[in-house]
């Protein structure tokens, strides 16, 4: 199976859907590096005016990936620096396309599948959706995501939802600024739609000049901010309760912390 599928309509309009449906489209090193290259190849097809990025399945993103997890429970701090860093740089090129990203999500999307949801410029959410930042639940931090969702949300609201871990429906997230449109699930494609037509009515170089020259967030500022919270999370990852809490879920158990 193809884990990612793209289109290209004859208006501009391409489509990146992530297709890994039985493990809840969460993503790993191998995956993001395959997005950031249909992200670039989107920054340079002039013959894309938008891009969609949507998921097959009940869920928009999970996160990270199990086998992921697994491995990265086992590396060196330097080692885990170099793959958040990589995690970061991706997330920076989607924030940054010079063309409007419309996220489309039809369910949950917790942990880094939040961010992606951050990173995008418009986003439409089925009602049925949430999200969750959950990393604290395992003893990590959402760390590379978060200038993204602090961006979406503001710096209040993400203390919270990192803090506690809890579940937020669609309609918190529309309050809170990290979607722009709830709907029915079945009317999500039509809006979707709606909104890109709407979008490709622009002039695109305009529409580039809104995301680099009107962003309070250069591509400067993000990279200092990636290779910040990269370090955040390597330090955290290899410390005493990261690596229990990822033992902990790995192993299906409650990490020490929680009491009986």
């Amino acid at each position: 199976m193809v884990d990612i599928l793209t289109t290209l309509d004859p208006q501009g309009i391409a489509t990146i859907m992530l297709n890994r449906p039985d493990r809840h489209n969460a993503f790993d090193d191998v995956l993001l590096q395959e997005l950031r290259a249909k992200i670039r190849a989107c920054r340079e097809d002039n013959d894309v005016k938008v891009v969609v990025l949507a998921a097959e399945g009940k869920s928009f993103s999970a996160g990270a990936d199990l086998n992921w997890m697994r491995r990265m429970a086992g590396y060196s701090e330097e080692e885990n620096y170099r793959d958040a860093l990589a995690m970061a740089e991706f997330f920076i090129e989607l924030a940054t396309l010079p063309k409007p990203v419309v996220g489309c999500v039809q369910g949950p999307a917790l942990g880094g599948g939040v961010g992606l949801v951050a990173a995008c410029d418009i986003v439409v959410a089925a009602e049925s959706a949430w999200f969750s930042l959950s990393e604290v639940k395992i003893g990590l931090i959402p760390a590379v995501v978060s200038p993204h969702i602090i961006r979406a949300i503001g710096d209040r609201a993400t203390r919270r939802y990192a803090l506690t871990g809890e579940r937020f429906s669609a309609a918190d997230a529309l309050r809170l600024g990290l979607v722009d449109t709830v709907v029915e699930k079945q009317d999500l494609a039509d809006r979707v739609d709606t909104v890109c037509r709407s979008l490709l009515a622009n002039s695109p170089a305009a529409m580039a000049a809104v995301k680099t020259k009107l962003s309070f967030s250069t591509a400067a500022d993000m990279e200092e901010q990636g290779i910040y919270t990269a370090k955040c999370i390597a330090e955290i990852r290899v410390s005493k309760e990261g690596q229990e809490g990822l033992a902990a879920f790995l192993e299906k158990r409650k990490p020490y912390w929680v009491k009986e």
